[in-house]
C-alpha cells in the first residue's frame, strides 16, 4: 500500500478483511505535511513492513532508494528518486503503472511548501524520469484532480500546462508565483510522520526540536 492515510484506516482494514488479503508492506513516497500516515497503525494491525526513502523518517523497517527493485508478494516495484516536491521524494513503477505521490499530478505538479523543496529539481525529476515513460503508462498520483484519479503519461506529456512547451526556467518562474499554503496542523503532522504516524512518546517529545 502506497501513502496510506490514517483517517482511512478503518476502510483499509475492512477491504483487507473482505478480500482476504495479507498486507505485506506500506511505502511512503515522501514525508507528508497534509495528512498523518497510517503506516505504523497498519503495521500494528497487520504486521506490514514500512519502507521509506526519507532519512528524516524514523521507526521504519527499511530504507529504500533509487533503482531498487522491490519484490512484494507477486509484484515487483522499481524505486525512482524524484526529488523536488521534497528533497527525498520517491515514485514507484509497477507493471505499466507509475505511482508518483505528490510529484507529478494530473495536469499539475506538487507544491513547494516543504523545507528543501526545489522547483528546478522537480522539473528535472518529472521531465527526465517520469515523462520519458511510454504514452500508455498509467499515472496514479497521490491526489485526484476534479474527480480524476488516473491519467497516462502521453496525456500529461501533451496536455499538462506546466510541462508542454514549457522550459525549465519558465517552470521555475511559474512555481515561484504560486501561493504556498499548508494546513494549520502541518508542523504537528510532520512530527508524527517522522515517526511513521505514531504519536511521540514522552521521551521522544522531550528530545524533538
Amino acid at each position: 500500500m502506497i501513502d496510506p492515510v490514517l483517517d482511512d484506516l478503518t476502510l483499509y482494514l475492512g477491504v483487507l478483511d473482505e478480500m482476504k488479503w495479507q498486507l505485506e508492506s506500506t511505502l511512503e513516497t515522501h514525508l507528508h505535511l497534509d495528512h498523518t500516515t497510517a503506516a505504523a497503525a497498519l503495521r500494528q494491525a497487520t504486521g506490514a513492513k514500512i519502507l521509506v526513502g526519507d532519512p528524516q523518517i524514523t521507526n521504519a523497517d527499511r530504507r529504500i532508494g533509487d533503482g531498487e527493485q522491490l519484490a512484494i508478494g507477486t509484484l515487483t516495484l522499481k524505486v525512482i528518486a524524484t526529488p523536488g516536491h521534497t528533497p527525498h521524494c520517491l515514485s514507484f513503477y509497477c507493471d505499466g503503472r507509475l505511482f508518483t505521490g505528490d510529484c507529478l499530478l494530473i495536469g499539475d505538479c506538487g507544491n513547494l511548501c516543504a523545507t528543501g523543496a526545489d522547483a528546478g529539481r522537480l522539473y528535472d525529476s518529472i521531465t527526465r524520469k517520469l515523462l520519458c515513460f511510454s504514452d500508455e503508462t498509467l499515472l496514479y498520483p497521490g491526489h485526484d484532480q476534479q474527480g480524476r484519479q488516473v491519467s497516462c503519461i502521453g496525456d500529461e506529456r501533451r496536455n499538462n500546462p506546466l510541462f508542454y512547451g514549457v522550459s525549465r526556467d519558465e517552470f521555475i518562474a511559474q512555481l515561484a508565483n504560486r501561493a504556498r499554503s499548508l494546513p494549520a496542523a502541518s508542523v504537528e503532522i510532520a512530527v508524527r510522520n517522522r515517526n511513521c504516524g505514531q504519536p511521540l512518546s514522552q521521551k521522544q517529545a522531550e528530545t524533538t526540536p
